[in-house]
């Protein structure tokens, strides 16, 4: 009988494909990295929380209306620093402006290679957080995790996905 062989057969079946990949248990792993202290300056960290010897710092920042959107109000203009950063590839921060109690406004990740090379050999740039409420805008501040290569995960991808992954970015109300 022919259900019979199939079944005298399965274990054979399972044994192929686990071999294979081919099964839900490849042994795919995420982590996630948690999130660093963020500060003004800070040394870049990759997902598994070692320094990569870059650091990035905030230069500084003021309230005024973007040039492309007067009309908008007030936003955060603030200029950053890369140190120890190749100019065609290199990590990436999240920037946020933060209240008196350190808590997001508004956030964005900003790019070491998006810097302008410096004589001195920093790369550095500047760039445009909106938030709804400038004027509670006590500060901006850098988050320490690397967010340029965030990887594949084993939802996207359960044979070559997995590993370390930086921290979700933050956004606004998250205590920083």
């Amino acid at each position: 009988m022919f259900p019979a062989r199939a079944l005298a057969g399965a274990p054979l079946v399972l044994t192929v494909l686990v071999l294979s990949g081919c099964s839900s248990s490849w042994g795919c792993h995420d982590t996630t990295a948690e999130r660093g202290a963020a500060g003004v300056e800070v040394h870049v960290e990759d997902a598994s929380g070692r320094r990569v010897g870059v650091t990035a710092e905030v230069v500084d920042w003021r309230l005024e209306p973007h040039p492309q959107a007067p009309s908008d109000g007030d936003r955060v203009h603030f200029h950053y620093r890369f140190d120890g950063a190749d100019e065609r590839s290199g990590p990436a921060v999240d920037a946020c402006a933060v209240d008196k109690q350190r808590v997001a406004l508004g956030c964005r990740t900003i790019y070491s290679s998006e810097g302008r090379p410096a004589p001195d050999g920093g790369l550095t740039g500047d760039d445009w957080l909106a938030v709804e409420h400038p004027g509670q805008v006590a500060g901006v501040l850098l988050i320490p995790n690397d967010q340029s290569h965030p990887g594949r995960t084993c939802a996207q991808d359960v044979k070559d996905g997995g590993g370390p992954h930086p921290p979700e970015p933050a956004g606004p109300g998250d205590r920083l």
